[in-house]
């Protein structure tokens, strides 16, 4: 890695932090004089450690990664290969396709209920409907990546003898790398959504279970843990995808 590259590098951290840091001052400067009813910093803090101390925070958020981490890797295990399988032949897109596209059209959280009904009120329906946001999300990503191949290199390989196991090997899977990629930062973020979305509607623990509780109760402070929580969380998933994408993606040239 080229000295350049790490200063980049250093210097993209520094920025996120001014900007986190500034983000902390405004809103603590908007609540401080009572602009919005909102809790300051200051309160969520305190409101947090609490929480922490007597091991609810720790719990909820244990609980709540479970089962994003559940059901996003079911999803992309079952959609990588799919969306390969669609992308790579075509009576297998024409018949795979629509329903896809079809349940891209229905929102997961519109299958919460249904879920609920079906499969009772405990894991089950709620990894479900994550498998299905991070499914459709990857699925969307690895068929785009493989039709997106440069035909020019699968040309290549053919005049060079190549069969189609060492051209999807060597060809289409290292090229459609970056879309899967892409495809599970966006799972990722559906994943939170869609589990905090079932917390709300049949959850006996989470974090979004725990706004539900607080909301009951107009506790503010408590509403800020969970969504500060569920934030810095889905950044440091995020953050893991980006670095694990810089390095198997070495080889692509960034901006």
């Amino acid at each position: 890695m080229s000295l350049a590259f790490k200063s980049r590098d250093f210097s993209g951290i520094g920025l996120n932090l001014v900007a986190f840091a500034a983000g902390i001052g405004l809103w603590a400067l908007v609540t401080s004089y009572g602009v919005v009813g909102l809790p300051g910093p200051a309160d969520v803090a305190s409101r947090a450690w609490e929480l922490l101390l007597n091991g609810q925070l720790i719990s909820d958020t244990a609980t709540s990664v479970r089962r994003v981490l559940t059901g996003f890797l079911l999803g992309t295990f079952v959609a990588i290969p799919v969306g390969f399988l669609m992308g790579w032949y075509k009576i297998a897109r024409n018949l795979i396709e629509p329903y896809v596209q079809f349940f891209r059209m229905v929102p997961p959280l519109a299958i919460i209920p249904l879920a609920i009904v079906t499969m009772g009120i405990d894991e089950t329906p709620k990894i479900f409907v994550i498998f299905l946001a991070a499914f459709l999300t990857s699925v969307v990503a690895t068929y785009q990546g493989v039709i997106s191949v440069d035909k020019t290199l699968v040309n290549a390989a053919r005049v060079l003898g190549a069969r189609d196991g060492v051209i999807f090997a060597k060809v289409i899977v290292p090229a459609s790398l970056p879309f899967i990629l892409v495809g599970f930062r966006i799972g990722l973020g559906a994943a939170w959504a869609t589990v905090v979305a079932a917390e709300l509607i049949a959850a006996q623990s989470g974090l979004g279970f725990r706004m539900q509780q607080a909301q009951l109760y107009y506790d503010l402070p408590t509403i800020f843990v969970s969504l500060v929580a569920i934030g810095l969380l889905g950044l440091a998933m995020d953050r893991v995808v980006m670095a694990l994408e810089q390095r198997l993606t070495i080889w692509q040239e960034r901006v």
